[in-house]
């Protein structure tokens, strides 16, 4: 079977945009440090001198990055990499900014862990583009890749391994350090389903029967021997679900696996079948454990006294939305709210924490970086030929976007809170490592899809010379 789409009307121009890409990066390097600089000017009335320190030392550690990408992938999209520096940045001046604010030192507030987990994750994505010349090779291990997802969600409730905090079992603990395994199973779960469904997609696609009201067509539901995909991923979403208590991994990891599987088959069915089985399954889910009961209460009635007062209850997520109220339309500015007393504001809640200084003007801003991200993800998928890439591309676009739905839907009551990480703004190495590795790929992705086609020059006689 072909894994080669007919040729793509929307090729990428093979041109190399290094010099805009500098030109953007010196921006977001420059907000950056401006966050800073605010931050302290409405702390303490004076500019802090961590604006210097932590901000340089962040430019020159995106410079880096930039003269790698210039050696070993010049024709990336100019924008991938400003984009993710960005929202990094972002997240490293807000971390500063609350912990400065919880200490009342400004000089002496601490980001040098995050500082840290973004240049760690800035070397795993240059290796990637170094080592990893062709995304291609990936779909030889389709069930490898299988396997390493399911071991990494199950490592956390491995007994003496994994760790048990605030109510969800996500985390493996050692040598003084905690590791979210699912955050990267995520990336392994989007490359088996990307080599999976390019194989199955066919397959996938056939109808069995038509469901009709009257002469309408509703929907065209699949044969009974292709349900094993979407039981397979159902039974794992519900299992995570369970086990763990991370009601956010499961539904991100459901929601891409439906997502992707309609990019395969182009049927809607797929989506309402899988949906209809999720929140079936959520409803027993909520007679059974107390656990979901108590996330749907603090979903449903956030202000109840009874709820707010409750060991566990409402009380973080009513803060943060009075937070966001707060900030209105353009915020408390930087250092000027009081985000600092939430818990857990510089992590599950920075999306808050932004809302209250930055108002909805910043988080809009914020929100439209991060769909620039999505649609060039969305952008390489139509520009490649291959059809693993353009489903690992699409894949790992939604994977963001969900991310990113997931948490802001949970802030606004949307949604039921999750307990989810943005990616690169929230503290924590992880989520952090993982969206690195999430922009390496798009980044290589982007460099081939966009690199000029070899061309043929014939020599004397019959022979070809190929040159790149």
């Amino acid at each position: 079977m072909s894994t080669t789409a007919p040729e793509a009307p929307t090729a990428l121009p093979p041109v190399q945009r290094r010099n805009a890409e500098l030109v953007l990066i010196g921006v977001t390097v420059v907000i950056t440090m401006g966050a800073m600089m605010i931050s302290g000017l409405n702390l303490n009335g004076q500019v802090p001198g961590a604006m210097w320190g932590y901000g340089l030392i962040f430019g020159a550690m995106a410079l880096a990055t930039h003269v790698a990408l210039r050696f070993i992938a010049p024709y990336a999209d100019p924008l991938i990499l400003p984009c993710a520096l960005f929202l990094n940045g972002i997240g490293v001046a807000m971390i500063w900014r609350l912990d400065a604010a919880d200490s009342g030192d400004i000089e002496h507030a601490g980001v040098g862990m995050q500082l840290i987990w973004t240049a760690v994750g800035m070397v795993m994505c240059i290796a990637l583009l170094f080592f990893l010349k062709e995304p291609r090779v990936l779909q030889r291990y389709t069930y490898i890749s299988a396997l390493a997802a399911l071991v990494l969600i199950a490592l956390p409730m491995v007994p003496g391994l994994g760790i048990s905090e605030f109510g969800a079992r996500r985390w493996i603990g050692f040598g003084g350090f905690t590791v979210q395994p699912s955050e990267f199973a995520k990336i392994a779960l989007v490359v088996f389903l990307s080599s999976y469904l390019v194989t199955k997609r066919q397959v996938l696609s056939l109808a069995a029967r038509q469901v009709k009201i009257g002469r309408f067509k509703i929907l065209d539901l699949p044969r009974a021997r292709d349900f094993m995909p979407m039981v397979v991923g159902w039974v794992a979403a519900i299992g995570l679900l369970v086990i763990t208590k991370d009601l956010g991994t499961s539904l991100l990891l459901f929601g891409t696996f439906l997502a992707m599987l309609y990019v395969a088959t182009q049927r809607s069915s797929w989506v309402i079948i899988g949906v209809t089985l999720f929140l079936a399954a959520a409803a027993v889910a909520f007679r059974l454990f107390w656990h979901f009961r108590q996330r749907v209460d603090i979903w449903f009635y956030a202000y109840d006294p009874d709820v707010y007062d409750r060991l566990g209850g409402s009380a973080q997520l009513v803060q943060g939305q009075i937070g966001m109220a707060y900030g209105g339309i353009f915020g408390t500015g930087m250092g000027g709210g009081q985000a600092h007393h939430i818990f857990a504001a510089d992590s599950d809640f920075i999306l808050a924490s932004l809302a209250e200084d930055l108002g909805l003007t910043g988080v809009m801003a914020i929100l439209l970086v991060v769909f620039i991200l999505v649609e060039r993800g969305m952008r390489i998928a139509l520009a490649s030929r291959e059809l693993f890439i353009k489903m690992l591309a699409s894949g790992l676009a939604f994977v963001m976007c969900f991310q990113v739905f997931v948490v802001l839907g949970g802030l606004t009551r949307i949604i039921p809170l999750t307990g989810m990480t943005t990616p690169f703004l929230a503290a924590g190495g992880s989520a952090l490592m993982a969206s690195w590795l999430m922009i390496g790929l798009l980044l290589r992705m982007s460099d081939n899809a966009r690199r000029p086609a070899p061309q043929a020059i014939q020599d004397e006689g019959a022979t070809q010379v190929i040159r790149r």
